[in-house]
């Protein structure tokens, strides 16, 4: 869907008719299908505030969004009267309204809740200079002075990351800059691996996944490597792995646990999918299946729309709620 838009009369603008870029409309219109069809507003809302971030970030003004939606709204008015076209209507006004307020900072990855330590901001400025010798330094000088590996992931990995992604959303670094930086924080996880790997086995196996597709492996990468030093045999398939691969790993692996990543809402039909997929399958009958991510963070409950055993917000609660998960289970460590 694209809508061509103009100023109104008596606005500020230079008249020129423009049209919403047409994967920011495309985005829009599949997020809106989702709220309406699982009558769950925030999942919209959520997209048009990472709709107008990345808009300013392209220096398009947001009244074009704000035109976008008023379009929607009206189109749907003239559709005949039903339970969907009345729930997209609110939904996408409620969106409209609540667009001055939404944050052109927001972003697609979850945002940082603590306030980046020095080491973090460090870490992060070296990375943005194409440093990473520096970065890799500065991380492993930390660790051999005492600072725990899990504290390394959660409070320097994470932030840097968070705004990472920020910069290139607002269009403020290139992609070419994501993926060095994302590159050279992997590079450097791997480096930690000699700790990762020293915890004395506990015979749990958890299989961490993101669904086909979503490129954004790191934070199911971190989760991986969580399990490991709790203890259990972690199994990573990587980015974009296909359902079938998935299951596969699953059941070869024997998994007691299945840890499932979506960093935007797009995905979240696609963990819905590959739950359905591994649910029927009868080796699968014991299994948990926690989801994390973006959506799942902003969306209380909707872990239990997509079939899930629970939900996450981070790496270190991920594997507090699978010990409790087969606990409660009866399941022996």
């Amino acid at each position: 869907m694209t809508v061509q838009t103009g100023s109104r009369p008596g606005e500020p603008g230079d008249g020129i008719r423009r049209e919403l870029p047409a994967h920011v409309a495309d985005h829009l219109r599949v997020e809106l299908r989702r709220a309406v069809a699982w009558n769950k507003p925030v999942l919209f809302a959520d997209c048009v505030g990472w709709a107008k971030a990345a808009l300013i970030g392209a220096g398009v003004p947001a009244s074009e969004l704000a035109r976008h939606l008023e379009h929607l709204t009206s189109t749907m008015r003239r559709q005949p009267a039903g339970d969907a076209e009345a729930r997209a209507e609110i939904i996408v006004s409620a969106a409209l309204r609540a667009l001055p307020d939404l944050s052109a900072e927001q972003v697609v990855l979850s945002p940082t809740e603590v306030r980046p330590s020095p080491l973090a901001t460090l870490y992060f400025r070296a990375l943005l200079r194409g440093d990473r010798q520096l970065a890799s330094q500065l991380v492993l000088q930390s660790v051999k002075q005492g600072t725990p590996v899990k504290h390394i992931y959660l409070h320097v990995f994470q932030p840097a990351q968070h705004e990472i992604g920020r910069l290139w959303q607002l269009n403020r670094i290139s992609v070419a800059e994501e993926h060095y930086c994302t590159a050279a924080t992997q590079l450097i996880m791997s480096q930690l691996y000699p700790h990762v790997f020293s915890s004395q086995r506990i015979g749990r196996t958890v299989v961490a996944a993101c669904v086909s597709g979503d490129l954004h492996e790191l934070g199911a990468r971190m989760v991986a490597d969580f399990f490991e030093m709790d203890g259990w045999d972690s199994y990573y398939t990587g980015a974009s792995t296909p359902a079938s691969g998935v299951v596969q790993a699953v059941t070869g692996r024997r998994a007691d646990v299945l840890a499932i990543s979506a960093t935007i809402t797009h995905y979240v039909a696609d963990v819905e999918r590959l739950i359905g997929l591994v649910r029927r399958q009868p080796d699968c009958a014991g299994l948990k299946i926690i989801v994390g991510g973006f959506p799942f963070n902003q969306t209380p409950g909707l872990w239990q729309r997509v079939g899930a055993d629970g939900s996450a917000a981070d790496a270190e609660t991920a594997v507090a709620l699978a010990n409790r998960l087969l606990d409660q289970s009866g399941a022996r460590r």
